[in-house]
């Protein structure tokens, strides 16, 4: 992809994402993670319709009448985005690739951070981690962002989440959103999951393709594994071959959600031909 058209393609996600994130996402995104961080700030009188969990206990037996503890919301958020960039993101059976539903989601993201003034940073990986964007604020470095999602080229085509969350460990000391993009076809990412959850408000969105879900019966089939690059004969007319690639498949998704809930993060599934804006609106709404 030249210069000219790579800035092309940045402007045109920019233009479509950035409207996004102005109208829709960025009041969503500010009241879902808002107060992740609180600093105490100082105490006053109880008013009817304050919230009791608030009450300090301690002032309030020394006055011998209910006084609040009052917060202050530590409004500087770090965000992060972890993107997959392995072969299986380049599969798509309708006008779009998983990986261009990603870059789009991705942009959201990074601009509804931006419009909070919260710092948004990079991590994309395969089985490896192939770059990674310190966070910082600001439009050039959402721009720097987009683009590296529109042109990076990764060294391997397979997938390992767990060496990805072991990473974002190593890097992010401090509490962050985390956003983990992937198809999750992957698996054994348990532990560092909950390693991560723990100390991390994330969330898993599983992009995928319909024609991922079944194969249809369209008698033998040449196929290709596109992390591995390995080619086999499949004979789809066989009700066992599809029915097993299906409970497969389904296996698959069922580990990414229950994993992922059992950590005590968030999911979402979002296929290339649905709306991902009101998947992502409805997921923040929930969680607001």
């Amino acid at each position: 992809m030249d210069t000219k058209e790579l800035l092309k393609k940045v402007r045109k996600i920019e233009i479509k994402t950035r409207r996004l994130s102005d109208h829709i996402f960025g009041g969503e995104y500010h009241s879902t993670f808002k107060g992740r961080g609180m600093t105490f700030s100082e105490v006053r009188q109880y008013q009817f319709g304050d919230d009791v969990r608030n009450i300090d206990w301690n002032v309030t037996a020394r006055y011998n009448e209910p006084y609040i503890k009052v917060f202050e919301e530590e409004r500087e958020l770090t965000m992060m985005l972890m993107v997959d960039v392995s072969g299986s993101e380049l599969f798509g059976t309708t006008n779009q690739f998983k990986k261009d539903i990603i870059t789009e989601i991705s942009a959201t993201l990074a601009f509804s951070a931006m419009q909070n003034n919260d710092k948004a940073g990079l991590i994309l990986f395969s089985d490896q981690i192939e770059l990674y964007i310190p966070p910082k604020k600001g439009k050039s470095h959402v721009l720097r962002i987009i683009r590296e999602l529109l042109e990076f080229k990764p060294k391997s085509n397979k997938t390992n989440v767990a060496e990805a969350l072991k990473f974002l460990s190593s890097v992010m000391k401090k509490k962050a959103i985390v956003f983990v993009l992937s198809d999750f076809i992957a698996e054994d990412y348990e532990k560092t999951l909950k390693i991560s959850g723990n100390k991390h408000d994330l969330t898993g969105i599983r992009v995928y393709d319909e024609r991922e879900e079944s194969i249809p019966n369209l008698g033998m089939v040449q196929m290709q594994d596109a992390e591995t690059g390995k080619l086999s004969l499949v004979n789809t007319q066989s009700k066992s071959v599809r029915r097993a690639y299906g409970a497969y498949y389904q296996q698959r998704v069922d580990y990414f959600q229950e994993t992922f809930t059992k950590s005590g993060c968030g999911v979402l599934s979002c296929r290339v031909d649905e709306s991902y804006v009101k998947k992502l609106l409805g997921y923040f709404k929930r969680r607001g």
